[in-house]
């Protein structure tokens, strides 16, 4: 029997995983694709290694949420290209949005406005920023449960901080109209971007705070490691398995069932048995593989949610080096016009290889990536020449608007393909094809959020459906947070025992029917 098996190979439970076989638990992770990374994944063709989701590691330096779990792990920091920031192309202008906090603040006021409104606006959106980046890093937890969660947060935050947290009743919307700027264009056009690439929602339903990180987000740190997220996972899941943990890919889960020390994990590889059991899996998917376990108490989130939902579009290119070149950039964001409601091509995420990374590119060659949100009700009950008609109209437009910033992208590919929500649910399992957690508004986010505990001992839930959301920066804090309350859990209930004492290896134990 193994201590703990983890449901899903995704940067939450490879994450989580990991940290719990650093401290001595034995761990088993399942995961139903081929590989590990799901929506932070990636895929091999003609020489090419493409990001099928994220794209970038955040906050992965030292003192970052990510350099946090490299370190609890002793596993060496990522080699990649820390980029520098990225372009912000709007329908009237370009804007820079640089890392570096004093050339972000004189680009921002130099493209955006610099009237007192803006310059308290943004002093507002900074300081949340700074306080909320730095709760999470130390560790804040939510939903707040019990007296010890409101302990937890107060010293995450800072007592001198308490009363910021009354901005979590407030949206973006009621930020932007408290300074008269909800008419401003420009700005609002950048924020509608920068918001729903890291919160999934509008300006009037996203949380402020939530929407402060989001659009903070280049400041903690972007990342893009040296052949992609390819890269990264060889690393560490080579790490993960020297460290005793055991992978299992190809390996669906098909049931779970037991309680805490005696749970059975039937795969179509055998059934397994663990003390306890993490779900890294979207919160649909762990109601219908564990039934008897979270289904009753998930069911109200789940119908909340189920509106809450959205998926992406993406086209993969590998290209000759020459249609990128001349960009200092590796990555942009572009909005085509203001008055248009986001998604399917009217904004979108570009994302280019580093020059000299031939672990994602063959040599002359760069892969890119181009994303943009897509409603999942428009890609369902099409037939398979409507879908067709769908998927390239789409990709079509997203390569033209690409050529704003690279001219003659896309001509002479070697690869041209395109994800769609169908896509997502085919290879990666996602119900419906939805991808990044749930579009975070008041009523679903934060203390409103899917919580990590099941309400069943021993079952954990984690990932981008749980808080905080979406993005490898919350999946990675959501790790850190159920690895401690699974070793708690298993020292008060006796049992622990660490891996050395079973000779550094996980035992996981299968068992016929």
């Amino acid at each position: 029997m193994t201590d703990v098996a983890v449901i899903g190979a995704g940067i939450a439970g490879m994450a989580t995983a990991a940290r719990l076989q650093a401290q001595g638990l034995s761990t088993i992770v399942f995961e139903a694709h081929g590989q590990p990374g799901g929506c932070a994944g990636f895929y091999r063709r003609k020489g090419f290694s493409f990001d099928v989701g994220a794209t970038t590691l955040v906050d992965f330096e030292p003192g970052g949420v990510g350099g946090e779990l490299l370190e609890h792990i002793g596993t060496p920091t990522v080699d990649g290209e820390a980029l520098p920031g990225y372009v912000a192309w709007l329908p009237d202008r370009i804007v820079t949005l640089h890392r570096a906090s004093l050339a972000w603040a004189s680009e921002r006021q130099k493209m955006l406005g610099n009237t007192p409104a803006h310059l308290a606006f943004w002093e507002l959106l900074d300081r949340l920023a700074q306080i909320f980046w730095q709760a999470s890093r130390n560790g804040v937890k939510l939903p707040v449960q019990n007296l010890h969660d409101l302990l937890r947060g107060i010293r995450a935050l800072g007592p001198e901080h308490i009363l910021q947290a009354r901005y979590m009743y407030w949206t973006m919307n009621d930020a932007l109209r408290a300074f008269n700027l909800r008419d401003d264009l420009p700005l609002v056009g950048l924020l509608s971007m920068l918001i729903e690439d890291t919160v999934h929602n509008t300006i009037d339903q996203a949380p402020l705070i939530n929407a402060a990180l989001g659009i903070t987000i280049r400041g903690a740190g972007l990342l893009r490691a040296r052949g992609g997220m390819r890269g990264f996972w060889q690393k560490f899941t080579e790490h993960f398995r020297a460290m005793g943990g055991d992978l299992r890919v190809g390996c669906k889960v098909e049931h779970i069932d037991g309680q805490k020390g005696d749970f059975r994990i039937k795969t179509r590889r055998g059934t397994f048995q663990a003390g306890q059991v993490i779900s890294a899996l979207p919160a649909a998917s762990s109601a219908k593989i564990a039934p008897s376990l979270c289904a009753k108490r998930l069911q109200p989130y789940l119908e909340r949610d189920a509106h809450s939902m959205g998926g992406a579009v993406v086209v993969f290119l590998g290209v000759p080096e020459a249609q990128v070149e001349g960009q200092l950039f590796t990555h942009h964001q572009l909005l085509q016009e203001y008055g248009k409601p986001l998604g399917d091509g009217n904004n979108m995420f570009i994302s280019v290889s580093a020059p000299g990374d031939i672990a994602s590119a063959p040599a002359g060659f760069r892969t890119v990536m181009i994303s943009t949100h897509s409603a999942l009700e428009q890609w369902e009950s099409l037939t398979l020449h409507e879908y067709q008609d769908l998927k390239r109209s789409v990709a079509e437009r997203l390569v033209s608007f690409a050529r704003r910033v690279y001219p003659e992208l896309g001509q002479q590919a070697v690869v041209y393909e395109v994800g769609t929500p169908l896509t997502y649910q085919r290879f990666n399992l996602r119900p419906r094809g939805a991808v990044g957690g749930i579009h975070q508004a008041l009523h679903n986010a934060n203390q409103h959020a899917i919580p990590h505990n099941s309400g069943v001992a021993g079952f954990w839930l984690v990932g981008d459906t749980t808080w905080p959301g979406l993005g490898t920066v919350a999946c990675i804090l959501g790790s850190r947070i159920v690895a401690e309350q699974v070793i708690h859990s298993a020292r008060t209930q006796h049992l622990f025992v660490p891996s050395f004492a079973k000779g550094g290896r996980s035992h996981a134990r299968a068992y016929s029917h």
